[in-house]
Parts: structure tokens; C-alpha cells; sequence
């Protein structure tokens, strides 16, 4: 029986004002490559409240669909109990980031990710400032 190879990493990238929402990926698939891993597990998780990770066909009417319904869902404009304590302006950018969630948790096979044919993993900035992401990844598997 093969052993079980544990590989942790993290990426960094870099997001604009929110809603910006980038394609990861292909630096998920490099990691998993250089890990020798050939079947197992990929954990991925945005390290801070105003971050989340999810997958979509990452072509741009998605992508604005997406922002869109992040827009309808937890509207800007609203005013959120969190301005009373911090007055920073992004009690929005965390309502937003709870509601898709901070982790993903994705199948390795043969060596990558095993995604639908349009499935791509996306990194999404809900913060209204520009921020340096760290998404811890841990892989699992032989």
C-alpha cells in the first residue's frame, strides 16, 4: 500500500476592491503536480472574514452573474450592525464572505483536480479595499 503524503502550501494573490473574483486554478493543479499526490484530497481555505472560495464557470457572464447575486444578496447601501462598532464600511464584505464561505474542499485524481469540464476554482475579494490573499492549501492523499 502506498503512503499517505500529506503536502501544505499557501498562495498568495493579490484582489481588488470587491467584488473581484480571480481564477485559481491553474496554481491549484501546479501545487498538487509538484506534490506528488496522485489520488486524494485538496483543501483550500482564505485566510480572513471578508474572502470566500467557490467554483463557477469562470467565462466573464458568470462571473457577473455571480457579483450580481452577491449585490442582490447583501446590498452595499444597507446599513449593517457591524458599521455601529468599526465604521470601516464593509459590513457587507462580511455578511458576503459568511455566505459563500471561506473553504473548499475538492477530489485529486490522476494527479489534478478532478473538475466538471466549465468548473473552475475561483478566489473572491469582498472587502472594500484591495487586499493580498493567503489561501492555506492542504493536500491529502498517494
Amino acid at each position: 500500500m502506498a503512503a499517505t503524503i500529506f503536502h501544505i502550501t499557501t498562495i498568495e494573490v493579490d484582489l481588488n476592491t470587491g467584488i473581484d473574483i480571480q481564477d485559481i486554478t491553474d496554481d491549484l493543479n501546479r501545487i498538487i503536480g509538484r506534490s506528488g499526490i496522485e489520488n486524494g484530497i485538496a483543501n483550500a481555505c482564505i485566510v480572513g472574514s471578508t474572502g470566500s472560495l467557490t467554483t463557477i464557470e469562470f467565462e466573464p457572464g458568470v462571473v457577473q452573474d455571480l457579483k450580481d447575486a452577491i449585490d442582490r444578496i447583501a446590498p452595499e447601501n444597507l446599513a449593517y450592525a457591524h458599521e455601529l462598532a468599526w465604521h470601516d464600511g464593509n459590513g457587507h464584505s462580511h455578511v458576503r464572505a459568511a455566505l459563500l464561505g471561506p473553504s473548499i474542499a475538492l477530489p485529486i485524481r490522476k494527479a489534478c483536480l478532478k473538475l466538471g469540464t466549465w468548473q473552475q476554482v475561483v478566489a473572491i475579494n469582498h472587502d472594500n479595499r484591495a487586499r493580498k490573499r493567503s489561501i492555506e492549501v492542504t493536500l491529502i492523499g498517494v
